[in-house]
Protein backbone atom coordinates (compact mmCIF):
# COMPACT_ATOMS: atom_id res chain seq x y z
CA UNK A 1 0.00 0.00 0.00
CA UNK A 2 2.99 2.32 -0.33
CA UNK A 3 5.39 3.91 2.10
CA UNK A 4 4.44 5.27 5.50
CA UNK A 5 5.20 8.93 4.69
CA UNK A 6 2.92 10.65 2.15
CA UNK A 7 4.36 11.13 -1.33
CA UNK A 8 1.87 13.96 -1.94
CA UNK A 9 0.84 16.41 0.79
CA UNK A 10 -1.55 19.36 0.85
CA UNK A 11 -0.65 21.56 3.83
CA UNK A 12 -3.18 24.19 4.98
CA UNK A 13 -4.26 25.00 1.41
CA UNK A 14 -6.76 27.85 0.98
CA UNK A 15 -8.04 29.44 -2.22
CA UNK A 16 -10.24 32.53 -2.49
CA UNK A 17 -12.11 33.97 -5.44
CA UNK A 18 -14.16 37.20 -5.36
CA UNK A 19 -17.05 36.44 -3.01
CA UNK A 20 -16.15 32.76 -2.61
CA UNK A 21 -13.80 30.83 -0.31
CA UNK A 22 -13.34 27.72 -2.49
CA UNK A 23 -10.82 25.96 -0.21
CA UNK A 24 -10.48 26.58 3.51
CA UNK A 25 -7.32 25.34 5.30
CA UNK A 26 -7.22 21.90 3.61
CA UNK A 27 -4.57 19.43 4.82
CA UNK A 28 -4.10 15.74 4.00
CA UNK A 29 -1.53 13.39 2.47
CA UNK A 30 -1.55 10.51 0.00
CA UNK A 31 0.95 7.65 -0.09
CA UNK A 32 2.59 6.30 -3.21
CA UNK A 33 1.07 3.05 -4.46
CA UNK A 34 -2.44 4.02 -3.39
CA UNK A 35 -5.69 5.23 -4.96
CA UNK A 36 -7.31 8.04 -2.94
CA UNK A 37 -10.93 8.99 -3.67
CA UNK A 38 -11.87 12.65 -3.31
CA UNK A 39 -15.61 12.93 -2.66
CA UNK A 40 -18.01 15.75 -1.87
CA UNK A 41 -20.94 17.66 -3.28
CA UNK A 42 -20.49 19.88 -6.32
CA UNK A 43 -18.75 23.03 -5.15
CA UNK A 44 -17.08 21.25 -2.22
CA UNK A 45 -13.61 22.16 -3.50
CA UNK A 46 -12.38 18.98 -5.25
CA UNK A 47 -11.87 20.52 -8.70
CA UNK A 48 -10.23 23.63 -7.24
CA UNK A 49 -7.74 21.40 -5.40
CA UNK A 50 -6.92 19.52 -8.62
CA UNK A 51 -6.35 22.82 -10.42
CA UNK A 52 -3.89 23.87 -7.71
CA UNK A 53 -2.14 20.52 -8.09
CA UNK A 54 -1.93 20.97 -11.88
CA UNK A 55 -0.69 24.57 -11.69
CA UNK A 56 -3.84 26.15 -13.16
CA UNK A 57 -4.43 28.01 -9.87
CA UNK A 58 -1.99 29.21 -7.22
CA UNK A 59 -3.17 28.76 -3.62
CA UNK A 60 -4.02 31.88 -1.63
CA UNK A 61 -2.15 30.28 1.26
CA UNK A 62 -0.64 26.94 2.19
CA UNK A 63 1.95 24.72 0.51
CA UNK A 64 2.13 21.61 -1.63
CA UNK A 65 4.73 18.92 -0.93
CA UNK A 66 5.83 16.22 -3.36
CA UNK A 67 8.19 13.55 -2.04
CA UNK A 68 9.01 15.81 0.91
CA UNK A 69 9.88 18.92 -1.15
CA UNK A 70 7.74 22.06 -1.14
CA UNK A 71 6.47 23.06 -4.58
CA UNK A 72 4.84 26.29 -5.80
CA UNK A 73 3.79 25.83 -9.42
CA UNK A 74 3.66 28.98 -11.55
CA UNK A 75 1.80 27.15 -14.32
CA UNK A 76 0.85 23.79 -15.79
CA UNK A 77 4.25 23.24 -17.40
CA UNK A 78 5.94 23.30 -13.98
CA UNK A 79 3.40 20.83 -12.64
CA UNK A 80 4.00 18.47 -15.58
CA UNK A 81 7.75 18.76 -15.09
CA UNK A 82 7.27 17.75 -11.44
CA UNK A 83 5.56 14.51 -12.52
CA UNK A 84 1.93 15.56 -12.05
CA UNK A 85 -0.80 14.81 -14.59
CA UNK A 86 -4.51 15.63 -14.17
CA UNK A 87 -6.90 13.91 -16.59
CA UNK A 88 -10.08 15.97 -16.68
CA UNK A 89 -13.63 14.84 -17.45
CA UNK A 90 -13.55 17.00 -20.59
CA UNK A 91 -10.31 15.99 -22.27
CA UNK A 92 -7.97 18.66 -23.65
CA UNK A 93 -6.95 17.38 -27.08
CA UNK A 94 -6.31 18.47 -30.68
CA UNK A 95 -8.81 16.28 -32.61
CA UNK A 96 -7.38 16.87 -36.11
CA UNK A 97 -3.84 15.85 -35.17
CA UNK A 98 -2.88 12.19 -35.03
CA UNK A 99 -2.77 10.14 -31.83
CA UNK A 100 1.04 10.18 -31.98
CA UNK A 101 1.21 13.97 -32.41
CA UNK A 102 -1.16 14.44 -29.45
CA UNK A 103 0.91 12.06 -27.33
CA UNK A 104 4.16 13.98 -27.84
CA UNK A 105 2.78 17.48 -28.39
CA UNK A 106 5.37 19.96 -27.12
CA UNK A 107 8.25 17.47 -27.32
CA UNK A 108 8.00 15.92 -30.79
CA UNK A 109 11.13 14.02 -31.88
CA UNK A 110 12.99 15.94 -34.60
CA UNK A 111 15.61 15.24 -37.21
CA UNK A 112 17.38 18.11 -39.02
CA UNK A 113 14.83 20.54 -37.65
CA UNK A 114 11.81 18.57 -38.92
CA UNK A 115 9.48 16.18 -37.11
CA UNK A 116 10.88 12.65 -37.32
CA UNK A 117 7.62 10.81 -38.05
CA UNK A 118 9.02 7.24 -38.20
CA UNK A 119 10.55 7.81 -34.76
CA UNK A 120 7.34 9.49 -33.51
CA UNK A 121 5.16 6.56 -34.55
CA UNK A 122 7.55 4.06 -33.01
CA UNK A 123 7.59 5.97 -29.70
CA UNK A 124 3.79 6.23 -29.78
CA UNK A 125 3.37 2.48 -30.34
CA UNK A 126 5.69 1.77 -27.41
CA UNK A 127 3.71 4.18 -25.18
CA UNK A 128 0.36 2.65 -26.14
CA UNK A 129 1.30 -1.02 -26.17
CA UNK A 130 0.37 -1.77 -22.55
CA UNK A 131 -2.64 0.57 -22.46
CA UNK A 132 -4.39 0.53 -25.81
CA UNK A 133 -2.57 -1.55 -28.39
CA UNK A 134 -5.65 -1.45 -30.63
CA UNK A 135 -5.03 2.24 -31.43
CA UNK A 136 -3.10 3.11 -34.59
CA UNK A 137 -0.80 6.07 -33.75
CA UNK A 138 -1.48 7.57 -37.21
CA UNK A 139 -5.25 7.83 -36.60
CA UNK A 140 -6.66 11.37 -36.21
CA UNK A 141 -7.52 11.67 -32.52
CA UNK A 142 -11.04 12.90 -33.23
CA UNK A 143 -11.96 9.50 -34.69
CA UNK A 144 -11.34 7.71 -31.37
CA UNK A 145 -13.98 6.93 -28.77
CA UNK A 146 -13.89 8.87 -25.47
CA UNK A 147 -12.50 5.75 -23.77
CA UNK A 148 -9.67 5.45 -26.29
CA UNK A 149 -8.88 9.17 -25.97
CA UNK A 150 -8.68 8.71 -22.21
CA UNK A 151 -6.18 5.86 -22.60
CA UNK A 152 -4.17 8.14 -24.88
CA UNK A 153 -4.15 10.83 -22.16
CA UNK A 154 -2.86 8.28 -19.62
CA UNK A 155 -0.16 7.22 -22.08
CA UNK A 156 0.75 10.89 -22.57
CA UNK A 157 1.13 11.31 -18.80
CA UNK A 158 3.38 8.27 -18.56
CA UNK A 159 5.62 9.43 -21.44
CA UNK A 160 6.24 12.56 -19.37
CA UNK A 161 7.20 10.53 -16.31
CA UNK A 162 4.09 11.20 -14.22
CA UNK A 163 4.29 9.85 -10.68
CA UNK A 164 1.02 11.52 -9.58
CA UNK A 165 -2.09 11.01 -11.70
CA UNK A 166 -5.45 12.58 -10.88
CA UNK A 167 -8.70 11.51 -12.58
CA UNK A 168 -11.70 13.87 -12.59
CA UNK A 169 -14.98 11.99 -13.22
CA UNK A 170 -13.21 9.63 -15.67
CA UNK A 171 -16.12 7.25 -16.31
CA UNK A 172 -18.95 9.73 -17.02
CA UNK A 173 -18.90 9.07 -20.79
CA UNK A 174 -17.49 5.52 -20.90
CA UNK A 175 -19.11 2.20 -21.78
CA UNK A 176 -19.01 -0.68 -19.27
CA UNK A 177 -16.16 -2.33 -21.21
CA UNK A 178 -14.14 0.91 -21.27
CA UNK A 179 -14.67 1.39 -17.52
CA UNK A 180 -13.39 -2.14 -16.89
CA UNK A 181 -10.28 -1.41 -18.94
CA UNK A 182 -9.69 1.91 -17.18
CA UNK A 183 -9.89 0.23 -13.77
CA UNK A 184 -7.38 -2.44 -14.79
CA UNK A 185 -4.98 0.32 -15.92
CA UNK A 186 -5.43 2.22 -12.63
CA UNK A 187 -4.76 -1.00 -10.72
CA UNK A 188 -1.53 -1.45 -12.69
CA UNK A 189 -0.46 2.14 -12.01
CA UNK A 190 -1.03 1.57 -8.30
CA UNK A 191 1.07 -1.60 -8.37
CA UNK A 192 3.89 0.42 -10.00
CA UNK A 193 3.92 2.71 -6.96
CA UNK A 194 2.28 5.76 -8.51
CA UNK A 195 0.03 8.06 -6.48
CA UNK A 196 -3.55 8.22 -7.77
CA UNK A 197 -6.30 10.74 -6.93
CA UNK A 198 -9.77 9.71 -8.09
CA UNK A 199 -12.76 12.08 -8.18
CA UNK A 200 -16.16 10.48 -8.81
CA UNK A 201 -19.79 10.84 -7.78
CA UNK A 202 -20.41 7.14 -8.45
CA UNK A 203 -20.28 5.49 -5.05
CA UNK A 204 -19.90 1.95 -6.39
CA UNK A 205 -16.68 2.99 -8.17
CA UNK A 206 -15.19 4.38 -4.96
CA UNK A 207 -15.50 1.01 -3.24
CA UNK A 208 -14.33 -0.93 -6.29
CA UNK A 209 -11.12 0.93 -7.17
CA UNK A 210 -10.07 3.12 -4.19
CA UNK A 211 -8.33 2.07 -0.98
CA UNK A 212 -8.90 5.34 0.94
CA UNK A 213 -11.31 8.29 0.83
CA UNK A 214 -11.02 12.00 1.63
CA UNK A 215 -14.33 13.84 2.14
CA UNK A 216 -14.83 17.54 1.31
CA UNK A 217 -17.70 19.83 2.24
CA UNK A 218 -17.98 23.59 1.63
CA UNK A 219 -14.29 23.86 0.75
CA UNK A 220 -13.10 22.09 3.91
CA UNK A 221 -11.48 18.72 4.55
CA UNK A 222 -14.07 16.92 6.67
CA UNK A 223 -12.49 13.50 7.18
CA UNK A 224 -10.13 10.98 5.63
CA UNK A 225 -10.94 7.27 5.81
CA UNK A 226 -7.61 5.46 5.40
CA UNK A 227 -9.35 2.23 4.45
CA UNK A 228 -12.63 1.43 2.71
CA UNK A 229 -13.06 -1.70 4.84
CA UNK A 230 -16.13 -1.26 7.01
CA UNK A 231 -17.02 1.96 5.22
CA UNK A 232 -20.53 2.18 3.72
CA UNK A 233 -22.25 4.43 1.19
CA UNK A 234 -24.57 5.74 3.91
CA UNK A 235 -21.61 6.83 6.06
CA UNK A 236 -19.93 8.57 3.11
CA UNK A 237 -23.08 10.34 1.97
CA UNK A 238 -23.80 11.53 5.50
CA UNK A 239 -20.30 13.03 5.79
CA UNK A 240 -20.58 14.61 2.32
CA UNK A 241 -23.97 16.28 2.67
CA UNK A 242 -24.25 16.59 6.43
CA UNK A 243 -27.52 14.64 6.53
CA UNK A 244 -28.92 11.19 5.80
CA UNK A 245 -30.48 10.64 2.39
CA UNK A 246 -32.52 7.50 2.87
CA UNK A 247 -34.22 7.59 -0.50
CA UNK A 248 -32.50 9.76 -3.07
CA UNK A 249 -35.28 9.18 -5.64
CA UNK A 250 -38.32 9.57 -3.35
CA UNK A 251 -40.66 8.31 -6.06
CA UNK A 252 -44.37 8.99 -5.70
CA UNK A 253 -47.26 8.11 -7.98
CA UNK A 254 -49.24 10.92 -9.61
CA UNK A 255 -52.20 11.11 -11.97
CA UNK A 256 -51.51 11.39 -15.70
CA UNK A 257 -53.42 13.33 -18.31
CA UNK A 258 -53.87 12.67 -22.01
CA UNK A 259 -50.97 12.05 -24.38
CA UNK A 260 -49.00 15.31 -24.50
CA UNK A 261 -46.41 14.43 -27.14
CA UNK A 262 -46.18 11.59 -29.62
CA UNK A 263 -43.19 10.86 -31.84
CA UNK A 264 -44.61 8.72 -34.64
CA UNK A 265 -42.40 6.61 -36.94
CA UNK A 266 -39.37 8.88 -36.44
CA UNK A 267 -36.36 8.17 -38.65
CA UNK A 268 -33.04 9.98 -38.99
CA UNK A 269 -29.29 9.82 -38.24
CA UNK A 270 -28.46 7.37 -35.46
CA UNK A 271 -31.68 5.31 -35.81
CA UNK A 272 -31.81 2.00 -37.66
CA UNK A 273 -35.58 1.73 -37.86
CA UNK A 274 -38.63 3.98 -37.30
CA UNK A 275 -39.35 4.70 -33.61
CA UNK A 276 -42.68 5.65 -32.05
CA UNK A 277 -43.17 6.72 -28.43
CA UNK A 278 -45.86 8.61 -26.50
CA UNK A 279 -45.61 10.54 -23.24
CA UNK A 280 -48.65 11.67 -21.24
CA UNK A 281 -48.88 14.95 -19.37
CA UNK A 282 -47.57 14.43 -15.84
CA UNK A 283 -45.64 11.30 -16.84
CA UNK A 284 -41.90 10.62 -16.62
CA UNK A 285 -40.81 8.22 -19.37
CA UNK A 286 -37.25 6.99 -18.85
CA UNK A 287 -35.14 6.15 -21.91
CA UNK A 288 -32.36 3.65 -21.23
CA UNK A 289 -29.73 2.10 -23.47
CA UNK A 290 -26.01 1.45 -23.67
CA UNK A 291 -23.57 3.95 -25.21
CA UNK A 292 -24.32 4.17 -28.95
CA UNK A 293 -27.92 2.91 -28.64
CA UNK A 294 -29.30 6.10 -30.23
CA UNK A 295 -30.99 7.73 -27.22
CA UNK A 296 -29.51 11.23 -27.59
CA UNK A 297 -30.01 11.02 -31.35
CA UNK A 298 -33.73 10.33 -30.80
CA UNK A 299 -34.10 13.32 -28.45
CA UNK A 300 -32.42 15.63 -30.94
CA UNK A 301 -34.66 14.38 -33.76
CA UNK A 302 -37.74 15.08 -31.63
CA UNK A 303 -36.42 18.53 -30.67
CA UNK A 304 -35.48 19.50 -34.22
CA UNK A 305 -31.77 19.84 -33.43
CA UNK A 306 -31.18 17.10 -36.05
CA UNK A 307 -33.28 16.98 -39.22
CA UNK A 308 -35.65 14.00 -39.41
CA UNK A 309 -35.79 11.91 -42.58
CA UNK A 310 -39.26 10.65 -41.76
CA UNK A 311 -42.06 10.57 -39.22
CA UNK A 312 -43.96 13.31 -37.41
CA UNK A 313 -44.42 14.97 -34.03
CA UNK A 314 -47.92 15.29 -32.56
CA UNK A 315 -48.77 17.61 -29.67
CA UNK A 316 -52.02 16.83 -27.85
CA UNK A 317 -53.06 14.68 -30.78
CA UNK A 318 -52.44 17.26 -33.50
CA UNK A 319 -49.53 17.29 -36.02
CA UNK A 320 -46.94 19.93 -35.07
CA UNK A 321 -44.23 21.55 -37.17
CA UNK A 322 -41.03 20.87 -35.24
CA UNK A 323 -38.16 21.23 -37.68
CA UNK A 324 -35.82 23.40 -35.60
CA UNK A 325 -35.17 24.00 -31.88
CA UNK A 326 -36.91 27.39 -32.25
CA UNK A 327 -40.04 25.59 -33.52
CA UNK A 328 -39.84 23.24 -30.52
CA UNK A 329 -39.43 26.01 -27.93
CA UNK A 330 -42.24 28.07 -29.50
CA UNK A 331 -44.55 25.07 -29.05
CA UNK A 332 -43.49 24.31 -25.47
CA UNK A 333 -40.88 21.58 -26.07
CA UNK A 334 -37.54 22.21 -24.33
CA UNK A 335 -34.28 20.25 -24.21
CA UNK A 336 -31.75 19.93 -21.37
CA UNK A 337 -28.52 18.62 -22.91
CA UNK A 338 -26.02 16.36 -21.16
CA UNK A 339 -23.30 18.70 -22.45
CA UNK A 340 -24.21 21.70 -20.30
CA UNK A 341 -21.16 23.75 -21.20
CA UNK A 342 -21.53 23.43 -24.98
CA UNK A 343 -25.31 23.23 -25.38
CA UNK A 344 -27.00 24.30 -22.15
CA UNK A 345 -25.53 27.51 -20.77
CA UNK A 346 -24.12 30.83 -21.90
CA UNK A 347 -20.83 30.32 -19.99
CA UNK A 348 -19.84 33.99 -19.64
CA UNK A 349 -23.42 35.13 -19.02
CA UNK A 350 -24.70 35.85 -15.53
CA UNK A 351 -27.01 33.59 -13.56
CA UNK A 352 -29.80 36.11 -14.14
CA UNK A 353 -29.25 36.21 -17.90
CA UNK A 354 -29.15 32.42 -18.19
CA UNK A 355 -32.44 32.11 -16.30
CA UNK A 356 -34.29 34.73 -18.34
CA UNK A 357 -32.86 34.24 -21.83
CA UNK A 358 -35.82 32.21 -23.12
CA UNK A 359 -38.80 33.64 -21.20
CA UNK A 360 -37.93 37.28 -21.89
CA UNK A 361 -39.62 37.00 -25.28
CA UNK A 362 -42.92 36.77 -23.38
CA UNK A 363 -42.14 39.20 -20.58
CA UNK A 364 -39.08 41.19 -21.37
CA UNK A 365 -38.98 43.35 -24.44
CA UNK A 366 -40.73 46.70 -24.54
CA UNK A 367 -39.87 48.95 -27.48
CA UNK A 368 -36.55 47.13 -27.83
CA UNK A 369 -35.59 47.39 -24.13
CA UNK A 370 -35.31 44.55 -21.62
CA UNK A 371 -37.78 44.68 -18.73
CA UNK A 372 -35.11 44.67 -16.02
CA UNK A 373 -37.63 44.80 -13.17
CA UNK A 374 -39.30 41.56 -14.30
CA UNK A 375 -35.95 39.88 -15.07
CA UNK A 376 -34.48 40.57 -11.65
CA UNK A 377 -37.68 39.62 -9.81
CA UNK A 378 -38.01 36.34 -11.77
CA UNK A 379 -34.35 35.38 -11.38
CA UNK A 380 -34.47 36.12 -7.65
CA UNK A 381 -37.59 33.99 -7.21
CA UNK A 382 -36.18 31.07 -9.23
CA UNK A 383 -32.86 31.12 -7.34
CA UNK A 384 -34.74 31.10 -4.04
CA UNK A 385 -37.23 28.41 -5.10
CA UNK A 386 -34.61 26.05 -6.56
CA UNK A 387 -31.96 26.80 -3.91
CA UNK A 388 -29.35 27.79 -6.52
CA UNK A 389 -26.12 28.39 -4.61
CA UNK A 390 -24.57 31.52 -6.07
CA UNK A 391 -22.96 34.58 -4.45
CA UNK A 392 -25.19 36.85 -6.58
CA UNK A 393 -27.44 36.98 -9.63
CA UNK A 394 -24.55 38.70 -11.47
CA UNK A 395 -22.18 35.73 -10.93
CA UNK A 396 -21.06 34.15 -14.22
CA UNK A 397 -22.72 30.76 -14.54
CA UNK A 398 -19.41 29.12 -15.58
CA UNK A 399 -18.21 29.70 -11.99
CA UNK A 400 -21.04 27.60 -10.49
CA UNK A 401 -20.87 23.88 -9.78
CA UNK A 402 -22.42 21.40 -12.24
CA UNK A 403 -25.44 20.83 -10.01
CA UNK A 404 -26.15 24.54 -9.71
CA UNK A 405 -25.70 25.05 -13.45
CA UNK A 406 -28.32 22.35 -14.00
CA UNK A 407 -30.67 24.11 -11.58
CA UNK A 408 -30.25 27.35 -13.53
CA UNK A 409 -31.16 25.54 -16.76
CA UNK A 410 -34.27 24.15 -15.03
CA UNK A 411 -35.06 27.64 -13.73
CA UNK A 412 -34.93 28.87 -17.34
CA UNK A 413 -37.61 26.42 -18.42
CA UNK A 414 -39.68 26.93 -15.25
CA UNK A 415 -39.72 30.63 -16.20
CA UNK A 416 -41.04 29.80 -19.67
CA UNK A 417 -44.26 28.26 -20.94
CA UNK A 418 -43.50 24.61 -21.68
CA UNK A 419 -45.44 21.35 -21.77
CA UNK A 420 -42.66 18.86 -22.67
CA UNK A 421 -39.12 18.57 -21.28
CA UNK A 422 -36.48 16.36 -22.91
CA UNK A 423 -33.71 15.54 -20.40
CA UNK A 424 -30.42 14.03 -21.58
CA UNK A 425 -28.44 12.68 -18.57
CA UNK A 426 -29.84 15.30 -16.14
CA UNK A 427 -27.53 14.27 -13.27
CA UNK A 428 -24.29 13.64 -15.21
CA UNK A 429 -21.36 14.79 -13.04
CA UNK A 430 -23.67 15.82 -10.17
CA UNK A 431 -23.18 14.66 -6.59
CA UNK A 432 -25.67 12.61 -4.60
CA UNK A 433 -27.00 15.56 -2.56
CA UNK A 434 -27.66 17.71 -5.63
CA UNK A 435 -29.11 14.68 -7.43
CA UNK A 436 -31.89 14.35 -4.87
CA UNK A 437 -32.72 18.03 -5.48
CA UNK A 438 -32.74 17.55 -9.28
CA UNK A 439 -35.07 14.55 -8.92
CA UNK A 440 -37.39 16.64 -6.73
CA UNK A 441 -37.46 19.36 -9.43
CA UNK A 442 -38.25 16.78 -12.12
CA UNK A 443 -41.12 15.47 -9.96
CA UNK A 444 -42.33 19.05 -9.47
CA UNK A 445 -42.49 19.52 -13.25
CA UNK A 446 -44.43 16.27 -13.64
CA UNK A 447 -46.86 17.30 -10.91
CA UNK A 448 -47.50 20.49 -12.91
CA UNK A 449 -48.60 18.31 -15.83
CA UNK A 450 -45.39 18.53 -17.85
CA UNK A 451 -44.56 15.47 -20.00
CA UNK A 452 -40.98 14.34 -19.38
CA UNK A 453 -38.75 12.14 -21.54
CA UNK A 454 -35.51 11.41 -19.67
CA UNK A 455 -32.40 9.73 -21.07
CA UNK A 456 -30.09 8.18 -18.47
CA UNK A 457 -27.21 5.70 -18.49
CA UNK A 458 -27.69 5.14 -14.75
CA UNK A 459 -29.96 2.10 -14.43
CA UNK A 460 -30.90 2.65 -10.75
CA UNK A 461 -31.78 6.25 -11.68
CA UNK A 462 -34.05 5.17 -14.53
CA UNK A 463 -35.83 2.68 -12.26
CA UNK A 464 -36.00 5.13 -9.37
CA UNK A 465 -37.42 8.14 -11.24
CA UNK A 466 -39.47 6.84 -14.19
CA UNK A 467 -43.12 5.83 -14.43
CA UNK A 468 -42.41 3.78 -17.57
CA UNK A 469 -39.09 2.82 -19.17
CA UNK A 470 -38.35 2.67 -22.90
CA UNK A 471 -35.25 0.66 -23.80
CA UNK A 472 -33.16 1.24 -26.94
CA UNK A 473 -30.67 -1.13 -28.50
CA UNK A 474 -28.49 -0.46 -31.52
CA UNK A 475 -30.61 2.37 -32.96
CA UNK A 476 -33.95 0.66 -32.39
CA UNK A 477 -36.61 0.50 -29.67
CA UNK A 478 -36.50 -2.92 -28.00
CA UNK A 479 -39.50 -2.36 -25.72
CA UNK A 480 -41.35 -0.24 -23.15
CA UNK A 481 -42.09 -1.55 -19.65
CA UNK A 482 -43.93 -0.33 -16.55
CA UNK A 483 -41.77 0.42 -13.50
CA UNK A 484 -43.83 -2.02 -11.43
CA UNK A 485 -43.22 -4.83 -13.91
CA UNK A 486 -39.45 -4.78 -14.35
CA UNK A 487 -36.01 -5.14 -12.78
CA UNK A 488 -32.42 -4.15 -13.48
CA UNK A 489 -31.79 -7.57 -15.02
CA UNK A 490 -34.78 -7.32 -17.36
CA UNK A 491 -33.92 -3.78 -18.52
CA UNK A 492 -30.27 -4.68 -19.09
CA UNK A 493 -31.17 -7.82 -21.06
CA UNK A 494 -33.37 -5.66 -23.32
CA UNK A 495 -30.45 -3.23 -23.84
CA UNK A 496 -27.66 -5.74 -24.50
CA UNK A 497 -26.86 -6.74 -28.11
CA UNK A 498 -28.59 -9.95 -29.19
Amino acid sequence: MGSSSPYLEFVRISKSFPGVLALDDVSFGVNSGSVRALVGENGAGKSTLLKILSGVYRPSSGVLRIDGSERAFQGTSESLAAGVSVIYQELVTVPKLSVAENLFLGHLPKKRGLVDYPCLYELARAALVSLADDIDPRTPLGLLSIGQQQMMEIAKALTRGARILAFDEPTSSLSAREIERLFSVIERLRSEGRTILYVSHRMEEIFQICDSVTVFKDGRHIETFHSTKGLTQDILINRMVGRDIKNVYNYSERPYGDVSIEARDITGPGLKEPISIRVRSGEILGLFGLVGAGRTELLKLIYGATRRTGGEILLKGHPAKVETPRDAIDQGIVFCSENRKAEGIIPLGSVQENINISARRHHGYRMGFINETWERRNAKEQVRSLDVRTPSLEQRICNLSGGNQQKVILARWLSDQMSVVLFDEPTRGIDVGARSEIYALIRRLAERGVAILMVSSDLPEVLGVSDRIAVMRDGALSGIVERTDTSEQKILSMALPV
